[in-house]
């Protein structure tokens, strides 16, 4: 039936201006209407995404079949490094905001960025005209109404600083900065705590983990939350249990007082509906040897939820009890939601440096696939403790290799093999978890194993995880700590010269040049950075870099060291400046740790040393670095294939592999895009089938998670990538698709 509407004859034009007014009004309504699901911007507007960690963007501008086209739509360059500096590494994710681009550079400068140009908007320098430096991973951003914010950590301080115009928020701590120093245990004025992974924002907090040094008597990893608008500390969590706390059972009774460590430095994931904030958390100190921290040691090496309002414990799960091989949980745990048993979960997927993929449901962290507790190999080294068992998951099945034969050593060449074989069998190894020894033990997977702080990514369209993995086997050989007073016979120039080949020769070399592996010269500091730059850097170290606070106790000993680096024998410097002092009575900060000088202390003397035949080729056969899809309904695998590849070792049509610590970013377009090789190559794959289908050539180490966003009708890749000669710096770099 037809319906018509008669109207009288005076009023038909008066009916067809409302029509048309209605029209109008329903035209704009429909443009606002429409805006939450066709925005002119797509954001990204978390670390990692969103508060899931879930590195996923449901854009499909740039997909499978248009990958191939994708070119650099432009390049922002902070250049901000000091004169005559080498090129750094920046391992920033960039937030993208309502077409404006958040980041930090390599030295912690902070930068926001127009997304469609790569034209500088503002600046803001938290050090006022200072050095500056230390790994930055990325930012946090909150809102409301016209108030914008990005907090964000730079040195031993918490900034606030206006999204809009770059300038601190003067009523926010101490004119935009609040110290983070105060709160942890130690004295305030005599440590520091720099934070390598950004916050991140519940209602009005913003949740920090912190960075902490990894020797003996090092501040406890505390996460805290702090008010957005006051910088007033709301809540902290003990990682490290103070009595009557939740696993302080599992210390000695005045751990709490001295043992450090367990710290959250890899970030932190949200669920808002449930006010439930998660961590993870890395090894108890010192990593290697823990005769003065006997038990599991909760909460190192756990996945812990918390209450995000009170920080009140809800639950953990530890994945290495009394750690010995600094298996730190790297990477904020991903919040998925899978099908377990026909049913429909809420779980915690967690990345480790073992190979293991934890699949914890999200109200109570108990697994959805089996896990046994099984026996491992005991420690032989004097006062040690190891843990009589470890977990183990049987299903996913591990992502990295942690097993090895003889029949997996590279060949090169006979000479190169025989001296790989001699040096395997020379080592204490009993499979996964042999704890380090005076004989020397290998460790596989290494502390570089597994996967690091990028992560994965989660596709909640599909169920699979995409993971990085590196095969990355080390060599751990303990020594007992000797009195300083066995080397002070020796000069100045030889004393620097022997703590040189007992703490920095594993990674920076006998000649001082570093390595492939971003571990930099030491060559030639003179004029490139002062003698108070390096003793700071080798106090809070930074990047793959401890802090080494504890072997620089006395002025004799950084007079030595800055003697051997920068090539003075026979000379004694004086440098009374207050940052000398500063490292000096940094060690008085607790007076709690005279409860164990009587223990016997170890260290390990090639820590994050590689295994390598003599040329420095890697001892094992590639792969050396994979990108794998795991169906997390079933935890089986739906693809592996190689990321990264070294031509020079290459014996085949297939990619070596290369290890690599940046994570992947998965989008509705069909594709996984992954940097962080040292082929300097940054890749796009089929998430379907794992087919590579673009890569790139960058002019530095792309050591970084790519972002994702869309501006008006174009969306952008951006990714940031380490310097070269002439951009020390580095710089910021989009893709898109041609016009």
């Amino acid at each position: 039936m037809i319906c018509l509407t008669v109207y009288p004859t005076g009023l038909l034009r008066t009916a067809k201006i409302l029509a048309a007014v209605c029209t109008f009004i329903a035209g704009i309504l429909s443009i606002f209407s429409c805006h939450p699901t066709t925005p002119y911007y797509e954001n990204w507007p978390v670390y990692k995404a969103d508060v899931w960690s879930s590195s996923y963007a449901s854009l499909d501008l740039i997909h499978r079949e248009n990958v191939a086209k994708l070119e650099t739509a432009w390049i922002f360059y902070p250049d901000d490094a000091p004169e005559s500096a080498r090129p750094m590494n920046s391992e920033s994710n960039p937030l993208i905001i309502d077409g404006i681009l958040y980041t930090t550079s390599a030295r912690s400068l902070l930068y926001a960025v127009d997304a469609s140009t790569g034209t500088l908007l503002w600046s803001f320098d938290p050090f006022e005209g200072g050095r500056g430096g230390g790994i930055k991973r990325g930012v946090a951003y909150w809102a409301n109404d016209d108030d914008k914010r990005i907090l964000f950590t730079a040195g031993d301080h918490l900034f606030a600083v206006n999204a809009t115009n770059g300038q601190p928020i003067p009523n926010f701590g101490a004119d935009g900065k609040v110290s983070l120093n105060e709160g942890m245990r130690g004295d305030p004025d005599k440590i520091s705590v720099i934070p390598t992974s950004p916050g991140i924002v519940f209602e009005d907090l913003i949740i920090l983990g912190t960075e902490v040094s990894e020797l003996y008597d090092a501040e406890p990893g505390y996460v805290r939350a702090y008010h957005v608008l006051t910088g007033e500390r709301v809540w902290t969590f003990h990682t490290v249990p103070l009595p009557g706390e939740t696993g302080y059972e599992t210390w000695p009774a005045d751990a709490w007082k001295y043992s450090g460590g367990a710290n959250n430095w890899g970030g932190l994931s949200l669920d808002p509906e449930r006010s439930m904030v998660f961590f993870s958390t890395g090894s108890p100190t010192y990593d290697y040897y823990g005769a003065d921290r006997k038990g599991m040691n909760l909460f190192g090496n756990s996945v812990v939820a918390v209450d995000a309002r009170t920080g009140a414990y809800r639950w953990h799960f530890q994945t290495v009890h009394h750690d010995l091989w600094d298996y730190d949980l790297p990477a904020p745990p991903n919040l998925v939601t899978v099908v377990h048993d026909g049913k429909k979960i809420d779980a915690v997927a967690q990345t480790s440096k073992v190979g293991f993929l934890y699949i914890l449901d999200r109200d109570t962290g108990e697994s959805l696939f089996p896990i046994e507790e099984r026996p491992v190999p005991v420690s032989d080294v004097p006062g040690e403790e190891a843990w009589p068992t470890q977990p183990f998951p049987l299903k996913p099945a591990p992502y990295a290799r942690q097993h090895l034969e003889e029949s997996d050593i590279a060949f090169y060449s006979q000479g190169s093999h025989d001296s790989l074989v001699s040096v395997f069998r020379s080592l204490r190894y009993e499979g996964l978890f042999t704890p380090p020894s005076v004989q020397g033990t290998l460790q596989f997977p290494g502390s570089r194993g597994g996967s690091s702080w990028g992560g994965a990514a989660f596709d909640a369209s599909t169920g699979l995880l995409y993971v990085k993995s590196n095969d990355s086997p080390e060599i751990m050989r303990l020594k007992k700590m000797e009195p300083e007073s066995n080397i002070r016979n020796l000069s100045v120039y030889r004393q620097g010269e022997s703590m040189y080949q007992t703490y920095c020769v594993s990674c920076h070399g006998k000649d001082k040049n570093g390595d492939e592996f971003g571990n930099p010269s030491l060559v030639g500091l003179k004029g490139r950075i002062s003698p108070e730059d390096v003793l700071k850097k080798i106090k809070v170290g930074g990047g793959k870099m401890p802090g080494f606070s504890s072997v620089l106790q006395t002025k004799q000993q950084e007079e030595a060291i800055l003697a051997y680096l920068f090539e003075t024998e026979g000379s004694r410097s004086n440098r009374e400046t207050a940052l000398i002092e500063e490292i000096h009575i940094n060690q008085q900060a607790n007076k709690e740790v005279l409860l164990t000088d009587t223990l016997p202390k170890y260290l390990n003397l090639t820590a994050y040393g590689h295994f390598r035949d003599p040329k420095g080729r890697p001892g094992i056969k590639p792969p050396w670095g994979m990108l794998h899809a795991i169906n997390l309904h079933t935890g089986d695998y739906a693809w592996s294939v190689p990321v990264g590849n070294n031509p020079e070792l290459q014996t085949g049509p297939e990619d070596t592999g290369e290890a690599g610590s940046a994570g992947p970013l998965v989008t509705s377009g069909g594709l996984v895009f992954i940097a962080g090789t040292r082929d300097n190559h940054f890749r796009a794959f089929d998430k379907s089938t794992g087919e590579k289908l673009w890569e790139i050539a960058l002019p530095g180490f792309p050591n970084a998670n790519p972002s994702t966003y869309r501006v008006g009708k174009k969306q952008f890749i951006v990714l940031s990538v380490g310097g070269d000669e002439m951009h020390p710096a580095g710089s910021v770099m989009a893709f898109s698709l041609p016009d």
